[in-house]
């Protein structure tokens, strides 16, 4: 039997009915918004009618006579004074508007979900600020955690960002250890992949957990306003230092805290150490250090370890007097290096018997950034030759009053290659990339004040300039301008930057007349040309 086909009302009437309820949804929200203030007005009614009732029904039989004679007589008062009864009117409205306005409740205390968590919290720790023979415990298993905890914030999550915790007298609260162990639990149990700062107030017997912003990443390198013989190394957290910097982060000005690195013939860090893992950014470390150097005047002798090719957008450039990375090259760049700090030793000392200023190219600062040393130390040793880190010696240990100033950069998995004299007198460190707590102590001398994550973004890290506090730090973008793998913005950044190349034939940097030294230096087996070469060859354009 054929199937006989639905009537047309039927197998159009959903849409028909859609429509309808879409148009009287529509209708409904227009006409409260219209309406809006009479349904306030008429709520208020509603409850002042109520409130009238309930104080009439409280009212003693005996007493309601003499209440309504009260309320006709003002009735009356009110009938016959000038405008009286519109200015009633208006009253009665207002006070209706005012009784029928939309309360939201003020949320006063945790949720059910947060208050679970904090619960855990407190459970967790009570193992730990706990002790048998305490016999009012303000930890105990089963107790109240209002007593322990006086404040705390939640983000919209549910998680804690803030957390304010009273532990008792006899914790051991001077040792790093027991610190420690209260750190990892609160990390773990507050949640991970966050950075944290505990501020522990040892009188008070309180710690104070927050959660840390991220550092902006987007701050590129640029002409920063600093003084000759400041260095930029890298941005930190509002309230960690007493001074801001105005920088653009894209084309939004902003002012951002700084660690500002001093460094000259008064300075108590003059050189610098910085450790990280393949990628966390001590190249672009060592990049922004070299630009700054060179926007201030000073020449600049860089030594590359990795081979990679990452400063190459500094060869024949005015003021960098060498771009080393041969095994070759680096003793005999190394060594002139030493004979240069000597000869401005010498050179001052005789200007001050003679009572005389310094000479001006003795006061020229001289910058030796090096990349990974020991792997040109491991190849030198191994082709027979001497170790050019011994050459960095008298650089390292009389730089300062001669203005020069050394930096080295170096990986976790070769620090054992340095010698004592790099570890002696770099009192500037930096540790960038992920990396344990006792790592970061190791090199910083001192526990970071954070919580170090897993993943954090290249340049990140952390900065201690001598017996100072450790700040965290991210390094302004300085990437290689010639890495297409990089952000252009950062890439255009770095190449206004860049000094500009020299002439065929011209030196290595003003000055270069005073620092040839006394052996020849054989030619560079680098990208850029040797310090006394007596002609720089011609350089490819500049990519645009």
């Amino acid at each position: 039997m054929a199937r006989r086909p639905l009537p047309r009302i039927l197998s159009s009437g959903t849409a028909s009915l859609a429509r309808g309820r879409d148009f009287a949804r529509t209708a409904a929200d227009s006409a409260t918004d219209v309406l809006h203030p009479l349904l306030t007005i008429g709520r208020g009614l509603r409850i002042l009618a109520s409130a009238g009732r309930r104080k009439w029904s409280e009212t003693p039989k005996e007493k309601r006579g003499p209440a309504l004679f009260l309320g006709a007589a003002c009735v009356l008062v009110v009938a016959l004074v000038p405008y009286g009864p519109p200015l009633a009117l208006i009253t009665l409205m207002a006070a209706a508007a005012w009784q029928g306005r939309d309360r939201t409740p003020v949320k006063t205390g945790p949720s059910d979900a947060e208050t679970e968590r904090l619960g855990s919290l407190y459970e967790a720790l009570v193992p730990y600020f706990s002790i048998p023979e305490d016999p009012n415990a303000l930890f105990a298993h089963g107790g109240d955690w209002d007593k322990a905890f006086s404040g705390y914030e939640f983000d919209e999550a549910g998680r804690i960002t803030r957390l304010h915790i009273r532990y008792p007298a006899y914790f051991t609260d001077g040792e790093a250890a027991s610190r420690a162990r209260i750190e990892a639990l609160l990390h773990a149990k507050s949640g991970r992949g966050r950075e944290y700062l505990f501020d522990w107030d040892e009188e008070g017997n309180q710690v104070d957990l927050s959660v840390l912003a991220a550092l902006p990443t987007g701050i590129a390198a640029q002409p920063f306003v600093t003084s000759p013989g400041e260095t930029v190394l890298g941005f930190t957290d509002a309230g960690c230092v007493q001074r801001t910097l105005p920088v653009l982060e894209g084309d939004e000005p902003r002012d951002v805290p700084p660690v500002i690195w001093r460094t000259g013939p008064r300075s108590t860090e003059p050189h610098l150490l910085a450790v990280g893992q393949p990628g966390s950014g001590t190249s672009t470390l060592l990049r922004s250090i070299a630009l700054q150097a060179l926007r201030h005047g000073g020449d600049v002798l860089i030594v590359e370890g990795g081979g990679s090719g990452e400063y190459s957008c500094l060869s024949g450039r005015s003021g960098v007097l060498a771009v080393e990375c041969g095994p070759s090259g680096a003793p005999a760049t190394l060594e002139w290096a030493a004979q240069e700090t000597e000869r401005r030793l010498i050179a001052t000392h005789r200007a001050r018997e003679a009572g005389r200023p310094a000479p001006e190219d003795t006061r020229r600062p001289l910058w030796i950034l090096l990349d990974q040393p020991t792997v040109l130390a491991h190849l030198a040793v191994a082709e027979g030759g001497p170790d050019p880190l011994a050459q960095l010696q008298v650089p390292l240990r009389h730089g300062r009053p001669a203005h020069i100033t050394v930096v080295v950069a170096e990986q976790f998995d070769h620090l054992e290659l340095l010698n004592d004299a790099v570890w002696q007198h770099t009192r500037a460190r930096v540790v960038l990339g992920p990396a344990a707590i006792q790592q970061i102590t190791d090199v910083l001398g001192l526990p970071p004040h954070t919580t170090p994550t897993a993943q954090v973004p290249p340049g990140r890290g952390y900065a201690r300039l001598g017996t100072g506090p450790v700040h965290r730090l991210q390094v302004p973008a300085t990437p290689d301008p010639y890495d297409d793998a990089t952000h252009p913005r950062f890439r255009q950044a770095v190449l206004e930057l860049l000094p500009d190349r020299l002439a065929p034939g011209a030196g290595g940097g003003q000055g270069q007349e005073h620092v040839t030294p006394a052996k020849p230096v054989p030619p560079a087996q680098a990208q850029g040309p040797a310090i006394d070469a007596p002609e720089i060859p011609e350089v490819p354009a500049e990519a645009p």
